[in-house]
């Protein structure tokens, strides 16, 4: 299985010298894309009714029990990034830390795949695009494709997990964060 993992690592990863519009385009999707998971949540939030803002908090449920699960796995399991192993080119910066899964990813795909689970076809959208991110971070060499693999499966989980057991955490997070909400902006919900 490694032995394909680092195949496929190669047949993906850019050139020494890529094409400077794919370099661009890479980086973005690697790397600047992901703020709109929190810029997206947040505005879901703001301006949305009671319904949309439940949706927004299982879908961030989602996303930090995607995280945790991804950091728990990259402690008990520490596999290399490849740029630790000398394979490829590595085009942007990362910690040498574990590659498996991507939490990159998996924030990314336990929000969407909480969304879709939710009726909302964003979170269709955020999914499907999902994969050039995840080409992005292969391409850039920070990455192996079974890191995504493993980040699909652990962001399909979370998602299935905070869904299903929402009647437990729900209303509760909800009632905290609406009373942080008006204690900043001082003003009540519609």
């Amino acid at each position: 299985m490694e032995s394909f993992n680092q195949a496929a690592f190669l047949w993906l990863n850019a050139p020494a010298h890529p094409y400077a519009g794919m370099l661009h385009l890479a980086v973005f999707l690697a790397q600047g894309l992901i703020l709109a998971v929190p810029a997206g949540l947040v505005l879901g939030w703001l301006f949305g009714d009671e319904k949309l803002r439940k949706r927004m908090l299982v879908a961030t449920a989602s996303g930090m029990l995607g995280l945790c699960i991804s950091m728990v796995i990259g402690l008990a399991w520490p596999h290399p990034r490849p740029f630790m192993l000398g394979l490829g080119h590595q085009l942007i910066a990362h910690a040498a830390d574990a590659s498996f899964p991507s939490d990159h990813l998996t924030l990314w795909w336990a929000v969407a795949f909480s969304l879709w689970l939710q009726r909302l076809r964003l979170g269709a959208a955020m999914a499907l695009l999902g994969i050039p991110i995840a080409w992005a971070r292969i391409y850039l060499g920070v990455h192996f494709p079974l890191d995504m693999l493993g980040a699909a499966v652990v962001a399909g989980f979370s998602a299935w997990f905070t869904r299903s057991r929402s009647d437990w955490y729900l209303e509760p997070f909800y009632h905290l964060a609406i009373g942080i909400h008006r204690s900043i902006f001082g003003r009540p919900m519609s």
